[in-house]
């Protein structure tokens, strides 16, 4: 793993590094900083980004439903959108997605015709890698 953080194959956005990872869990972000992740810092589009995106689920304000995407989530899409990069989650894929769009999880947000983004988890990009562990 760490060799695709040193080929720039993995980065993160500062944001969820900041907020989700060095929070969550201490000890990888203490081997990610040690490899070099890269940080992908917030700019004007992806904020620009991200209120489109809020705006398709319907979101006002902070009104984020506690089974859907949060502002950090939404902000991850943004970032994976503008740089043109697949979103690594491994958040829940729903087989029946819900009928109010705030209750959507990242893969799902991910597939709008409108935001494109490729998403897979992280066995998939375990594969993708062709490394066995």
């Amino acid at each position: 793993m760490s060799s695709e953080i040193g080929k720039k194959k993995l980065a993160i956005p500062k944001i969820a590094f900041d907020e989700e990872v060095a929070i969550i869990s201490p000890d990888c972000s203490t081997w990610l900083n040690d490899n070099n992740i890269e940080k992908l810092p917030m700019t004007p589009d992806i904020i620009g980004e991200s209120v489109g995106i809020k705006n398709i689920l319907g979101i006002v304000n902070d009104n984020y439903h506690s089974k859907g995407v949060g502002e950090i989530d939404i902000f991850i899409i943004a970032t994976a959108k503008i740089h043109k990069i697949e979103l690594v989650s491994n958040e829940n894929r729903q087989s029946k997605l819900p009928d109010i769009l705030s209750k959507y999880k990242i893969p799902a947000v991910c597939k709008f015709a409108k935001i494109n983004v490729s998403c897979i988890d992280f066995t998939e990009f375990i594969k993708a890698t062709g490394r066995v562990f």
